[in-house]
């Protein structure tokens, strides 16, 4: 007969008896009670992905302990972005609601709605002059720097429907401008059209993020921005990991990373590389890139007449990163530690920024025992978080809301919930 493979509870029964551990004092390690770890041990309870990796790390199992916890399945597969002969329709409510849509011009025919696309916008998409041409490029470029600093401080919402338009205008700028103009424009539009992606990304359609970020790869290729068509392939891997297919998340990135772009987009590729990494538990591969995207940053000439590609409102983006990967690879403290070092030199005006690597933050310090600096935290957040409305920010305040409720009795988490309650309700509606 097949010897049969232990199960979690079994091999983690083994080796804290191994490491001469009681349940209680590895309880104390990993800040999970006796009772919840006996569970576990006996098979009572499924073990999460979060114990799994603290439990490795104070048990020195490289990683072993977590390879036996199911991975989370990802979403449904890749969604559809194709976009042939589209039109595009954009709906907005006085109710404050919008939707927008890509629709195929047979389809809208077929529909009878072609009245919907006559406008009378005729006129006023050429260039004729350079000089009116530049002029009208860094007119666009500003405008792409106020909206970005409109998304740090307002739900998507807010900038989606003046995103899409600018990304349609700068298009039909740059099929009635002449060949020393149609780069710039095209590349300008990929800019928008990338931000639309993350901006869709944030209100929790990844099918629409998919279908901008092919848009942005077409325009910065037709605008021959090379470095900004691979980019795209680092807004895929993101938004593979978020849906939780970290193997395909690793290869996209993987392909970015090995691409000849500039060095701050494989800088960029090897960051989301190095947290996909920690995702699946991998803690030499996630060092190793952290350092490669510490390197290929450093390489990086910054242009300041040209918008900055990822993320601008970061000190040191890779600090931060770091913080991150360790909390997902269970060194709790450690990343507790450098979490409130990076967010403090965040400006106060990112409340985006500030939200997400804030709630990560309090995520952190929970993991490492201290719930009432990860309460503290995340109370200085909760009213940032209902402004900003971000999906992606959702998913970790679910899950640091998960953390809390395993200490009812504390009275910083009993002082919480009422808002963290509420917090959660906005951030779903």
């Amino acid at each position: 007969m097949l010897e049969q493979l232990p199960t979690f509870g079994q091999e983690l029964r083994r080796r804290r008896l191994e490491a001469h551990l009681s349940l209680a004092e590895l309880g104390r390690l990993v800040h999970y009670s006796k009772g919840q770890l006996s569970k576990v041990e006996r098979g009572l309870k499924p073990p999460g992905q979060a114990l799994a990796r603290l439990c490795d790390t104070q048990l020195a199992a490289d990683g072993r302990l977590a390879a036996m916890v199911p991975e989370q399945a990802p979403t449904s597969g890749p969604p559809d972005s194709s976009h042939d002969g589209e039109v595009w329709l954009m709906h907005l409510g006085k109710d404050g609601s919008g939707s927008f849509q890509p629709v195929g011009r047979r389809q809208v025919i077929t529909a009878g709605a072609a009245s919907a696309l006559s406008l009378g916008l005729a006129g006023g998409v050429s260039v004729s002059f350079d000089t009116g041409a530049a002029s009208l490029i860094d007119a666009h470029r500003s405008m792409f720097h106020q909206f970005r600093r409109l998304g740090q401080a307002s739900g998507p919402g807010a900038v989606l429907p003046s995103l899409i338009a600018q990304t349609h205008s700068l298009e039909q700028l740059a099929g009635g401008s002449g060949a020393v103009n149609r780069q710039a424009l095209l590349v300008l539009a990929a800019r928008y059209a990338e931000y639309t992606g993350w901006m869709a990304q944030e209100s929790g359609n990844d099918e629409a993020a998919l279908w901008w970020t092919d848009r942005a790869t077409e325009y910065a290729t037709a605008g021959h921005d090379h470095g900004l068509a691979v980019y795209a392939l680092v807004r895929r891997a993101l938004i593979s990991l978020f849906r939780g297919d970290v193997s395909h998340a690793v290869q996209l990135a993987g392909r970015a990373l090995d691409s000849d772009a500039p060095p701050r987009v494989r800088g960029l590729a090897a960051q989301h590389l190095a947290q996909s990494h920690a995702v699946g538990g991998d803690y030499n591969a996630c060092m190793r890139a952290l350092d490669r995207a510490r390197d290929l940053l450093a390489l990086d000439s910054e242009d300041p007449t040209t918008p900055v590609i990822g993320a601008s409102q970061l000190p040191d983006v890779v600090s931060m990163f770091t913080g991150w990967c360790l909390y997902e690879l269970g060194r709790p403290q450690r990343a507790a530690e450098a979490l409130d070092r990076e967010t403090a030199g965040i400006s106060s005006h990112a409340l985006r920024t500030r939200a997400r690597y804030g709630v990560r933050r309090a995520l952190a310090h929970a993991a490492a025992g201290d719930i009432d600096r990860a309460c503290e935290v995340a109370d200085e957040l909760l009213h940032s978080i209902g402004i900003v409305h971000s999906a992606t920010i959702a998913t970790d305040l679910r899950r640091l809301a998960r953390d809390l409720g395993r200490h009812p009795r504390n009275a910083s988490v009993r002082a919480l919930g009422p808002a963290l309650a509420g917090a959660l309700g906005s951030t779903t509606r």
